[in-house]
């Protein structure tokens, strides 16, 4: 295995492992809120290094590059990163929804192109596993004087690399969760995996003639399956011969459309919208109290089980039923997560999807997504768990609250400050809401994200 021996900024990042406060924070994942990270970190001239696991930035928004935003530009980047990106960026209309490509493209590819982000990105690089050097999780004493040890795998092998502290931004999008109620994904699912795809397949667009004339099954109420509807019905215009079929777990997909014009999010609600008028046009049916249970094949289709006993033959099937964190990486950490969300421990009572919609989340910052681990955080829509509620300005809050904390401002780090936009859920009007290192919650009314 090798030991990273690099000089950054005139640091040396040590071989031995031993206690070095020049060693680098590790941000994990250069998405959006791990650039963002990067881009707080550059701010205050902190040592740092970004380890993506694909070979360019985005690389799991570029998965769903197809998919319009539910916030508009003005609200889908950092501000400390278009600080550093100054006048020379092009700035799109804020007013604007960008695509996950457009995000890409437009706004990562620019930020990570910068001088003082490019040389500290590490691309091929997949995170394995993380570790306190020189003793593992049940040691308790004196964990914050040592390292961090982050391995991962690269084309040439695996190599360790000594960090001051991990931001872990590595989000959930790779681990999607299976079609069964139960949460567990079932050997008949696994054994019919030729016929399933998971997440937002561009169905509209590089996979249409996968689904072009077929019976098409979308298990999931939330917004990825209504994307997915919407994407399968343009099919439909084309081919009307294509059959799409809505596997909902409710006894209705009422509550599933949201609250139209009342929800600020203009996207989000448009979203909802068009489900509806799908479903009552008949372009969309619903199956409706359907807890998929099983799976199997015949005659070159797959039917799909209900544990109520209704059953469905189609050609293909999507499984939008969210996605989950992968704990895996952090076994010998002394990590606390919610046992419902599996968000960070202060942080899942605060975002209960039964309880609170995007704009409903209190704001908060380090302290709600760091653990007992000294110096390890969890950011962006990995600190959110299974919880479908998070909005990129959240995640932008939480790591410069995290930075903050790390250059020792606290004062910045529990001044925690969020825009919110209304939601038409909760009624509540947008506000600022401003939380100070004493606890107190000030807020001021705010105009609204949209």
């Amino acid at each position: 295995m090798q030991h990273y021996d690099l000089h950054i900024d005139g640091y040396q990042y040590e071989k031995n492992f031993m206690s070095a406060p020049q060693n680098p924070t590790l941000v994990l994942g250069a998405g959006p809120i791990g650039l963002a990270a990067a881009a707080h970190l550059a701010a205050r001239g902190l040592p740092f290094l970004v380890l993506e696991r694909g070979e360019h930035v985005g690389t799991n928004m570029s998965d769903w590059g197809h998919i319009r935003m539910f916030s508009p530009w003005q609200y889908a980047v950092d501000a400390t990163a278009v600080d550093l990106l100054g006048d020379s960026w092009i700035s799109p209309t804020l007013e604007d929804f960008p695509t996950g490509s457009d995000m890409v493209e437009q706004y990562l590819q620019p930020l990570a192109e910068l001088p003082q982000i490019a040389p500290h990105l590490r691309f091929g690089h997949e995170v394995v596993s993380i570790h306190r050097a020189h003793m593992g999780r049940t040691m308790t004493p004196n964990r914050g004087d040592s390292p961090l040890i982050v391995t991962a795998a690269t084309a040439t092998g695996l190599i360790q690399i000594a960090a001051r502290a991990v931001i872990d931004a590595t989000g959930t999008w790779n681990h999607p969760n299976p079609a069964a109620t139960t949460g567990i994904r079932t050997d008949s699912e696994a054994a019919a995996s030729e016929y399933i795809e998971y997440g937002a397949p561009d169905s509209a667009g590089a996979l249409r003639g996968r689904y072009a004339g077929k019976r098409v099954a979308v298990i999931g109420g939330g917004h990825t399956a209504q994307n997915v509807l919407r994407a399968l019905a343009t099919v439909r215009e084309t081919d009307p011969t294509t059959d799409i079929h809505w596997l909902i777990r409710r006894g209705s997909a009422e509550s599933l459309y949201g609250s139209g014009s009342a929800d600020e999010l203009s996207q989000r609600a448009a979203l909802g919208s068009a489900a509806r008028d799908l479903v009552d046009s008949g372009a969309v049916l619903p199956h409706t109290g359907f807890l998929t249970h099983d799976f199997d094949i015949a005659d070159g289709a797959v039917r799909v089980h209900s544990l109520d006993g209704q059953s469905l033959v189609v050609d293909e099937v999507i499984v939008a039923t969210g996605q989950r964190p992968d704990h895996s990486t952090t076994a010998e950490l002394q990590i606390d997560v919610d046992p419902v969300t599996e968000a960070t421990r202060h942080l899942g009572p605060l975002i209960d999807p039964n309880v609170h919609s995007c704009a409903t989340v209190p704001p908060h910052g380090h302290r709600e997504v760091g653990h007992p681990e000294p110096n390890f955080y969890t950011v962006g829509m990995k600190s959110y768990g299974r919880a479908p509620t998070f909005l990129l300005m959240t995640g932008y809050e939480q790591v410069r609250s995290v930075v903050a904390a790390l250059a020792g401002d606290m004062e910045a780090a529990d001044t925690v400050d969020f825009v919110l936009p209304e939601s038409g859920v909760c009624g509540v009007p947008s506000a600022r809401v401003i939380v100070t290192s004493t606890g107190e919650e000030v807020i001021e009314q705010a105009g609204c994200c949209g």
